[in-house]
């Protein structure tokens, strides 16, 4: 295995570890990392999610170093961290892209933790944004957002047990 080949699944064993610790700084900057290296591997698609992750923590927390560093490695991807929440059509809330894959991801009946496990965060950044998707959507429930006439982006494609 070359050493490219034996990268990413530490990437992605340090995500998950640190994914299920508090310490919210170093997560971002594992996904930083990681997304960095996929950009450099040519995997563009691939390392804007990890970016992207990265980007939103550290503005949250404060740390604008490391954000404007994500920024740029998007803005590399070909896409804008600065861009705005979107407008969905179907919900005609604002979510942002990572709501909006939650809550697909919800509605298509995973749980907290199979969600944080494919998108390697933990389980309460996963609760942190469903709460933000309720409120948005004033529902109060997951069977509310089950219900829901929405279409979130990521339901459909990504059910449980694919």
């Amino acid at each position: 295995m070359s050493g490219s080949e034996a990268a990413e699944p530490l990437y992605r064993e340090a995500i998950a570890r640190l994914g299920r610790s508090r310490v919210r700084g170093e997560l971002a900057r594992a996904h930083l990392l990681y997304g960095e290296w996929l950009r450099r591997e040519h995997r563009v698609v691939d390392a804007r999610e990890s970016l992207r992750i990265s980007h939103e923590v550290f503005s949250m927390i404060g740390a604008r170093a490391f954000a404007r560093r994500a920024a740029r490695e998007l803005e590399l991807t070909g896409e804008s961290a600065a861009r705005p929440p979107r407008l969905s059509p179907e919900t005609g809330n604002l979510l942002t892209p990572q709501e909006e894959q939650i809550a697909g991801l919800a509605s298509a009946g995973l749980t907290n933790a199979e969600i944080a496990t494919r998108l390697f965060v933990s389980h309460r950044t996963i609760e942190w944004h469903l709460r933000k998707v309720f409120t948005k959507l004033n529902i109060t429930s997951r069977r509310q957002l089950r219900l829901a006439p929405h279409r979130f982006h990521g339901s459909a494609d990504q059910r449980p047990g694919e």
